[in-house]
């Protein structure tokens, strides 16, 4: 059976939209406000990492899709989600905890961190483990900075890493520039692409670093 490429954008900030076999996702939409101007977005379903006004923008979003919100375990149209939250106190910006997901499509696992603040506890990265893919901020502000990230990923190990949340020309929050984690990674600065098509056989053996243009 020939493998079907699964495809993922990204728009912006945290938000990307993620289209497998069966189902799209998008993850964390943003309003114009953060510099970053996602138009109308469809989806079957849509992940919110935090409640706060900058990854839960639902207007963006046309038709009917169903919301996730917070941890637990979910399967919307073939797509199993599993919910974990990251924070080990509610932060004091009001807008609550933050959640990560691990979704399975297309026989590959792609995990969002979110906006992630620490680096996981050692139970938290078994739960976060055997990752094909990881959309992991590297910015700093309220999420994790380069050097913090680059850790997380030498803890997780996985596949394909694809940073978020830094700063770009169209950002407005005080961020760190992509280069900086590519330096701690020990990568150099390659050019993005517009998106990123995989199948679970394409797959590099050593983790690899793969930036995207926003809005792909």
């Amino acid at each position: 059976m020939l493998e079907r490429e699964m495809e993922i954008y990204w728009l912006g900030q945290a938000c990307f939209r993620i289209r497998g076999r069966d189902a799209t996702v998008l993850t964390d939409p943003c309003p114009p406000s953060t510099g970053y101007k996602i138009g109308r977005v469809s989806a079957d379903i849509v992940t919110i990492s935090r409640n706060h006004p900058e990854s839960s923008y639902r207007e963006a979003m046309t038709g009917s899709p169903k919301f996730i919100s917070g941890p637990g375990e979910y399967e919307i149209a073939g797509v199993l989600i599993t919910g974990l939250d990251t924070d080990r106190k509610d932060r004091d910006d009001g807008y609550g905890r933050n959640v990560a997901y691990v979704m399975e499509i297309d026989d590959m696992r792609v995990c969002h961190l979110g906006e992630i603040a620490q680096v996981p506890s050692g139970d938290e990265v078994e739960e976060l483990s055997a990752v094909d893919i990881l959309l992991v901020p590297v910015g700093g502000g309220r999420t994790l900075d380069a050097e913090k990230a680059a850790e997380l990923v030498s803890l997780l190990e996985p596949k394909l890493v694809i940073p978020m949340l830094y700063k770009t020309e169209a950002s407005r929050d005080d961020l760190q520039p992509v280069e900086r984690f590519l330096k701690e990674m020990g990568s150099e600065a390659k050019a993005p692409e517009q998106r990123l098509s995989i199948t679970r056989s394409g797959l590099p053996q050593d983790t690899t670093i793969v930036l995207l243009n926003y809005r792909g």
